[in-house]
């Protein structure tokens, strides 16, 4: 048996593992067509692009630092952004500008339902009591008004619900997480269970008092918790596939448990999506030759934390071994996997309600999804990225129309899921992922009996097939490889779409795919941000054009467009790796980033920009060792809530030895609008 890590701390690169080797996009002629009109990069960073292209940027843009790091173009009353931007920072302390406050609230252990079991700073707390608290590695988070169904907009009371993407397995238990290669092959099943619970998703109750403190309402029927083993629903065109077929579900319309929940999504009809990134780690095949469900997303012969080997040997731990071991499907756990990689469905306000897997979103690793302003009598439309590197972005366009009054999650059950190809040209296609669409159905039948990457394709037996095997259908499709794809967000004033391409290590190295127009460093070390607009304005559009909204890196690199530098980054706003990414109420735009915390960028943050002008400021850091993840504020703006993840060290209470990931509640001394 392996002996493995079972204490990543932070999210190590191999859960993410480079799975796709399609080759969809070589380089051609990009140079040409971008230099034209499209966005370059200068500086450190660029001068490697110039390399890659073979020629030099001095005819590309201007020289001139701008010391606000921005264009000189028109700006917003409302994406202002009127405060002073904070310095980078190594001190285990969040930082936000003057005139602002923050305090840690809900860290992981906080007791929000059921006998409300105390928080023990020695790690004892055991699996029954985690699954009344809060969970580990707070990641999307969003406040949902509680008078929210009536159509209020309360910025004192409501739910905030998050995600809990994985865990720190030495602070989760007294003397660390006990390993099965040292304890005869097995793992102590309160352990496991502790460790499944500190997994998924919680609701939690708030309301802030008259002295402006926010607090939990205890004995809330609203307060509730779900883990990696709460039951949940199989909805969309997946339910009752046979390759969904399980043991605990013969008939595939059941499975248990969200696992390693990253970016969510709040729908127009009042509900939570929580996203499933990289369930891929959490199951096993011993078999050598496994099925391109499993292949084309990284499982193999070991698990993350090796839960199919808790001593117990009960089923809710065995399923986490997907090696066939019985004469059919029915008998034990070989389709487990297939009931991970979706968009989960909760409804906050309704806590008997049981979770929906929403599958006609496409089955792979989601970073999360946002959804596109809902028209009355259109259909809804959201987008989502697939958090891997070389992996792809995608739309979801429903069937049925939206109406305010009767809007539900049947809307996602049915419709055209699309993958997005960007073009050389600042132009881009939406490919339809739907065997009744002659083109994608004439590319299956070319692609059939031939190798697809690493995978021999022999065709896919129904559109069911086609959307668990999302990222097989999007390599044929022809879909543009990405530098892992995360969160992404639309702007509520223009409309335009926003993703962030946080980095890619691999990208143009040798064994790995070129650059491509959307993606042009090599290795893209510092990420960027892209952005489109659907054709018409109309989100159901098949057809976009897109540029570069910034590139991250360190000083003096600058993003130019059309042979002007319309960003040029500096002390106030240098960044790397941006991952998080949420519009605000008002029209700002929030960056947050999880990369490197060596010099010049220190410390995680999150930054502000101006959508209309490209100006960026740094707004908070977080403390050592954390990723910044998860921002959503009260209607009024004027309570921030952003939550930290993996801190080091003895955050957010010196008192205590175990670092506690955390909600950070940001507030304006002068009670005023975050971020004006």
């Amino acid at each position: 048996m392996a002996k493995h890590d079972l204490d990543p701390n932070y999210l190590d690169p191999n859960f993410e593992p480079v799975v796709n080797h399609s080759s969809n996009t070589p380089f051609h002629q990009v140079l040409a067509a971008r230099m034209q009109r499209r966005t370059v990069m200068k500086g450190s960073v660029g001068a490697a692009l110039a390399s890659v292209m073979g020629l030099g940027l001095a005819g590309c843009g201007s020289d001139d630092d701008d010391d606000n790091g921005s264009s000189t173009g028109g700006s917003s009353a409302n994406t202002d952004l009127g405060f002073k931007a904070v310095a980078v920072s190594t001190a285990n302390e969040v930082v936000v500008p003057e005139g602002y406050s923050s305090v840690a609230f809900l860290p992981w252990g906080t007791p929000i339902t059921g006998s409300y079991p105390a928080y023990k700073a020695d790690g004892t707390n055991t699996g029954a009591d985690q699954e009344q608290q809060m969970g580990m590695h707070h990641d999307g988070v969003h406040f949902f008004p509680i008078d929210q169904k009536a159509g209020g907009n309360s910025s004192t009371e409501g739910l905030l619900v998050m995600n809990h993407e994985y865990i720190n397995q030495s602070a989760l238990h007294a003397n660390g997480p006990t390993n099965a290669a040292d304890n005869g092959g097995v793992r102590p099943a309160d352990e496991v269970r502790k460790e499944i619970a500190a997994h998924g998703v919680s609701v939690v109750h708030i309301k802030r008092d008259t002295n402006g403190t926010w607090d939990i309402v205890f004995g809330s029927p609203f307060n509730r918790r779900i883990t990696g083993n709460t039951e949940m629903d199989i909805r969309g065109p997946v339910r009752g596939y046979s390759k969904l077929v399980t043991t605990y579900s013969p008939d595939a319309t059941e499975t248990r448990g969200t696992l390693n929940n990253c970016a969510m999504g709040p729908t127009p009809w009042g509900t939570y999506l929580a996203a499933e990134e990289n369930w891929h780690g959490y199951f096993m095949n011993a078999n050598a030759d496994r099925p391109r469900e499993q292949v084309r997303h990284g499982v193999d012969d070991t698990s993350r934390y090796d839960w199919e080997l808790a001593d117990s040997g009960a089923d809710q731990y065995v399923r986490f071994n997907v090696t066939p071991t019985g004469a059919t499907a029915t008998d034990d756990y070989r389709n487990e996997a297939n009931t991970y990689g979706f968009m989960v469905e909760i409804d906050p306000f309704t806590p008997e309600s049981k979770p929906q897997k929403r599958t006609a979103l496409g089955r792979f690793g989601h970073e999360g999804v946002i959804f596109a302003p809902a028209k009355e009598g259109e259909p809804v439309v959201c987008y989502s990225g697939d958090d891997s590197r070389f992996e792809y972005i995608y739309k979801f366009v429903s069937s049925q129309p939206y109406y305010a009054a009767t809007a539900g999650g049947y809307l996602l059950d049915e419709g055209t899921l699309y993958v997005a190809r960007f073009n050389d040209d600042g132009s881009g296609d939406w490919l339809a992922l739907d065997l009744d669409d002659a083109d994608f159905a004439s590319k299956v039948a070319a692609a059939e009996g031939g190798m697809v990457g690493d995978i021999q394709f022999d065709g896919f037996e129904n559109q069911a097939d086609v959307l668990l095997n999302t990222r097989l259908a999007a390599d044929i499709a022809g879909a543009t490889t990405m530098d892992r794809p995360e969160w992404g967000a639309v702007d509520p004033n223009s409309g335009e779409v926003y993703f962030t391409l946080t980095n890619n290590s691999n990208r143009g190295q040798p064994g790995f795919d070129d650059v491509n127009a959307a993606n042009p460093n090599s290795p893209n070390a510092t990420g960027h941000i892209i952005r489109w607009t659907e054709e018409g304005n109309d989100h159901t559009a098949t057809s976009f054009d897109w540029d570069i909204f910034v590139f991250a890196g360190e000083q003096g690199t600058e993003t130019v467009v059309d042979g002007e530098a319309v960003v040029s980054l500096n002390d106030d706003n240098i960044f790397n790796s941006p991952d998080g990414l949420w519009f605000d109420y008002n029209g700002r735009l929030w960056i947050q980033t999880d990369g490197s915390d060596a010099d010049p960028y220190f410390n995680n943050m999150m930054l502000a920009a101006n959508p209309e002008t490209r100006e960026i400021k740094r707004f908070f850091v977080g403390p050592q060792g954390c990723e910044v993840t998860g921002v959503v504020s009260t209607p009024d703006v004027k309570t921030m809530f952003v939550n930290i993840q993996h801190p080091d060290g003895n955050w957010p209470n010196a008192a205590e030895s175990r670092p506690r990931d955390a909600t950070v509640i940001v507030t304006k001394d002068d009670g005023g609008v975050i971020g004006a």
